[in-house]
């Protein structure tokens, strides 16, 4: 008996990582020190050119969209949820990234599907102006069914400490500002996947004529990075605010950024549900309230500033390429949490 009967091929892993290194290396930046294949990747803080910098670090994962990686074969836009999601978690606090982390585990390690993950993170992390500095990949056999996996991903940035978001600032009277997601991002595929596939009986090869595409398609819509939109607007100082809409959605995720004593109204009808939601919620017969805890609705970040700054950040964004944003309700100071009203 040897490892690779037991389940383990070592030369499996070699040859992933021969494969990924150019990957890689083609995302790496003026501060990254070190190869991959280092038992730790080393980054130099002041190529980042942050004044007094503070350190922004967060970890996540995709939840079960994996699944439909697996259903499709398609496991490249994985990658690019992984990124794209974290870039997000720390963007809110006014940080750029600076270098990200991947761990990839499976059962029975397969080359190609390693690869196209890695291909999505590499691309993700140049697009987003961050070094995939190192990872992970463990063949765990008897931990998982031949073909599934899970990944995780670990993302650091910076921000100067007297640009640092957090809310502290937003008071009653402040605009809300939604900007549009680009689908499900990667939260409610556990209720969604349980309306289309049991509930509906469709498979991922099924075209929706009111998606205009399949169902697989629309729900591995990669989610978005709003890094590219929102970094121009940062110098101004007109951002309180920011909430990334993940689980939870607006509902639990909004309430994250307010101060004691403030709440937030929010009018559902100031943007355009997209059709993959009110599908989902017509097919599952999901109530209001069940949808706007379990999915994005259309909204992927919400910013908050002054109700006369809202203008302007409303054109700054049109300027930096998102020419969809609304405003979408008001910081309150009566009561708690999130109220959905009209205007």
């Amino acid at each position: 008996m040897d490892y690779k009967q037991a389940g383990v091929d070592i030369d499996a892993g070699n040859e992933v990582v021969r494969r990924i290194r150019s990957m890689a290396r083609g995302t790496f930046t003026p501060g990254v020190l070190s190869e991959i294949g280092s038992f730790g990747g080393l980054f130099r803080l002041d190529a980042a050119g942050i004044s007094d910098p503070v350190l922004v670090a967060s970890a996540d994962g995709v939840g079960t969209k994996l699944r439909l990686a697996f259903l499709t074969g398609i496991h490249r836009t994985i990658g690019i949820d992984l990124v794209n999601h974290c870039v997000n978690d720390i963007l809110v606090q006014g940080a750029q990234p600076l270098f990200f982390l991947d761990y990839l585990a499976t059962g029975r390690l397969e080359p190609d599907v390693a690869v196209q993950i890695v291909a999505g993170l590499s691309t993700a992390c140049r697009e987003n102006g961050c070094a995939l500095l190192g990872g992970e990949t463990a063949e765990m056999p008897g931990f998982y069914a031949d073909g599934e996996y899970d990944v995780a991903g670990f993302i650091v940035g910076a921000v100067a400490r007297d640009r640092l978001i957090d809310g502290s600032a937003i008071t009653p009277g402040d605009a809300l500002i939604g900007v549009p997601s680009s689908g499900l991002h990667t939260n409610g595929y556990s209720l969604a996947r349980r309306i289309v596939f049991d509930l509906a009986g469709l498979d991922v090869d099924s075209h929706v004529a009111e998606l205009g595409t399949t169902v697989g398609a629309a729900l591995l819509e990669p989610h978005r990075s709003y890094l590219p939109i929102i970094r121009p607007l940062l110098p101004s100082g007109l951002i309180k605010g920011m909430a990334h809409i993940t689980g939870g959605g607006i509902t639990d995720n909004l309430p994250r950024i307010l101060p004691k004593g403030t709440a937030a109204r929010i009018d559902p009808a100031a943007w355009q549900v997209p059709p993959v939601f009110e599908w989902i919620q017509r097919t599952g017969h999901v109530p209001d309230d069940d949808m706007r805890r379990t999915f994005n609705m259309g909204i992927g970040l919400i910013i908050a500033c002054a109700d006369v700054a809202a203008d302007r950040v409303l054109a700054d964004l049109a300027a930096a390429g998102e020419p969809h944003a609304a405003r979408i309700g008001r910081v309150t100071g009566e009561g708690d949490g999130v109220r959905y009203v009209a205007p």
